[in-house]
């Protein structure tokens, strides 16, 4: 299948589009700022509250009749510029594949190994995420604002927690090997000349919390990095910038108080942290884009704490007495207090979190409400720097394709650091009242992931969707999950080059990811929560309809409490969604119609931790017989504090091969 690199088939049309659209702009932009001039949120309403003179309220009464007089003179411009774009969408292609061709500028990537199935199993990490990027009046609703600058910021944020190295904590005690309550940080960028796999001298210190000072400008060294994996045998195949730290369980493996300042002391002493970002130093008006100390958000801050994703394993080797990285500052720790984030409940199979980060070595994104076309292209650019393909405005527009017109694409977006092999868009026709203006839909993806010995190529398939958004609209939403099944059926049978007897490809994974706007605990949403959907695709999360894991939170947070200092920044906010009181005052909680109405009340009564509405899903139905496939850990993701309204969620799934797996 040809991937579509251009929204139009021929440079003509491609022309025609964008003068129509030269003539529509002024009109929207004008509309678009008019009624953005009406709407505060509340971290502006904050802002003005202490303006003794009214500023604000003078300056609409100046600037609406300026913006009224202009968006009138523009209307025949838009009317005509309107004429011409609403044809030219029937030849229009449901989404831009966007390649990058200069590889230099993926600088916070390291080189992925082709993964041969040749002995060790292989790990694969998925994240999904609602960032709210429509145009800024209408943002304004769900209480965030200044949507070109969030695009870039929330795309700045990705792909530094992406890029940053994994670490693994090896513990060499054969008694005490819970770490529940532990607080790690992998933001420990890799030194030129550094093996793949180092071992940090770092013994393991109570009550102590790890900073990171060092070149945050994304490139690692890259080049420097990508010729040492050449040319080491690494025996976790495909787990790329991975630091070991290993803690010994006696004693005198731990610092004393003197040692453990002596190492600050030596990272102290490399100077202020160099953390330019490839010079992106602009300052945005959206309020967390302006890092404070302790915000770790944007890794451009000198202390990042607390990170998440740490694989805690049991190792039976011992200490390497190695000299710090005198440019970084490594103080791993272990915080004593009570936490939800690492694989509290020990019955669970899987390390589970609530991480300020996204996890590192991420391999694939998919994104909804990426509406705006501006913040898409803003998106788009930052995310470059680590995705080496990506899939944006997807969808349809005007009546092609859907049966009522569509003002606006579907908002997906989707990221890969693997190559795309084929990709589908279906466009549900049911959507009603405002959802029915935007292309909804669902975007199909095959991705290559390696090859065997035999030449066979080891494929996966993504699914990035986003339901009907309306409260009370079950049955549109169960109608969508019903095509949404038969569509990816469709899907994988039109794209598979196999057969049973002579199998060309084998398949590792088949993922669904998205916002379903629905959850698992709500009494209105029984039926999405018992369709067939989850007989076949397995929920992390969940135990059965209308029962959630006890680790699981919501992923819906309470828009008027976006800007309180207490979940303003990452750390802040990871924080306050580790405690039962917290999630109570900033998560939006499952609707019952055995309660009241207020939302606090509510909220006292119910059970759950939030409304989930943010899936990530996968089966193992349809993959190659002799792999197995498991999830080796889930996360809830703060890093978008402040941009969003809704949690991002990971999920890293192991593929095993079942020859010689660990």
């Amino acid at each position: 299948m040809v991937l579509y690199t251009s929204p139009f088939p021929n440079s003509f049309l491609s022309v025609l589009h964008s003068f129509s659209w030269g003539l529509i702009f002024p009109c929207y932009w004008l509309a678009d700022r008019l009624v953005a001039s009406f709407v505060p949120t509340t971290y502006e309403k904050r802002q003005r509250a202490d303006d003794p003179c009214y500023f604000h309220a003078l300056c609409i009464i100046i600037t609406t009749p300026i913006y009224l007089a202009l968006l009138v003179a523009s209307l025949p411009f838009a009317l005509i510029g309107f004429l011409l774009w609403s044809p030219l969408q029937s030849a229009r292609r449901p989404y831009i594949y966007s390649k990058l061709e200069d590889k230099n500028h993926a600088n916070g990537a390291t080189l992925l190994t082709e993964w041969k199935a040749a002995g060790n199993g292989k790990s694969f990490c998925f994240g999904s995420a609602n960032v709210c990027l429509l145009p800024d009046s209408l943002a304004r609703f769900n209480n965030v604002f200044n949507t070109q600058a969030r695009a870039k910021e929330i795309g700045r944020r990705i792909r530094n927690g992406a890029s940053r190295p994994q670490i693994k904590i090896y513990i060499d005690s054969p008694t005490n090997t819970s770490i529940s309550a532990a607080s790690f940080s992998s933001l420990v960028s890799p030194q030129s000349g550094d093996s793949a796999n180092r071992t940090v001298n770092a013994g393991i210190k109570r009550t102590t919390s790890m900073e990171y000072k060092g070149d945050n400008s994304g490139s690692n060294n890259s080049e420097d990095s990508r010729e040492d994996k050449g040319g080491a045998g690494d025996p976790n195949e495909g787990e790329e910038n991975t630091c070991i730290v290993r803690i010994n369980g006696e004693d005198n493996g731990h610092m004393s108080d003197t040692e453990t300042d002596n190492v600050n002391g030596q990272a102290h002493a490399s100077g202020p942290a160099e953390a330019s970002l490839e010079g992106d130093t602009e300052i945005s008006k959206t309020p967390n884009h302006k890092q404070k100390e302790g915000d770790s958000g944007s890794l451009d801050s000198y202390s990042a704490s607390r990170e998440s994703l740490v694989k805690v394993r049991v190792g039976d080797g011992t200490v390497d007495q190695s000299t710090v990285n005198n440019k970084l500052l490594y103080k791993a720790s272990i915080m004593k207090k009570t936490s939800v984030r690492k694989k509290k409940h020990t019955d669970e199979t899987f390390d589970h979190e609530i991480s300020a980060f996204f996890p590192a070595n991420l391999d694939f994104l998919c994104l909804q409400e990426v509406f705006d076309k501006r913040a898409a292209e803003k998106l788009k650019e930052q995310l470059h720097h680590y995705f080496e393909y990506i899939l944006y405005d997807v969808g349809v527009y005007s009546c092609h394709g859907c049966c009522s017109f569509k003002f606006v694409n579907s908002g997906l977006l989707f990221a890969s650091r693997y190559p795309v092999m084929d990709a589908a868009y279906h466009c549900y026709p049911n959507g009603r009242g405002t959802d029915s203006l935007a292309s909804k839909g669902a975007l199909f993806l095959k991705v290559q992931v390696g090859s065997t010995p035999q030449d066979q190529r080891i494929v996966g398939y993504i699914s990035c969707t986003h339901l009907q958004a309306i409260a009370g609209d079950t049955t549109v939403r169960c109608e969508q999950l019903d095509m949404l099944q038969d569509w990816l059926s469709e899907f994988r049978k039109s794209t598979s080059s196999s057969s049973t007897a002579n199998p060309e490809e084998l398949v590792a994974f088949d993922v669904i990811c998205g916002d379903l706007n629905f959850d698992n605990c709500s009494s209105e949403d029984k039926l999405e929560q018992q369709h067939s959907l989850f007989t076949h695709y397995k929920d992390p999360c969940r135990i059965g309809p209308g029962e959630d894991k006890p680790w699981a939170i919501g992923t819906l947070l309470d828009p008027e409490g976006l800007y309180d200092e207490e979940v303003c920044s990452p750390d802040n906010l990871q924080k306050v969604l580790e405690s039962e009181e917290g999630r109570k005052g900033y998560l939006v909680y499952p609707t019952s119609k055995n309660h009241s109405s207020s939302q606090k009340g509510r909220k006292a009564s119910l059970k759950g931790n939030g409304r989930r509405i943010d899936y990530m899903l996968y089966t193992e139905e349809g993959l190659y017989l002799e792999w197995k496939v498991e999830v080796e850990e889930f996360s809830f993701i703060t890093q978008l504090a402040g941009l969003t309204d809704h949690l991002p969620v990971a999920m890293r799934l192991m593929v095993s091969t079942g020859e010689d797996d660990p």
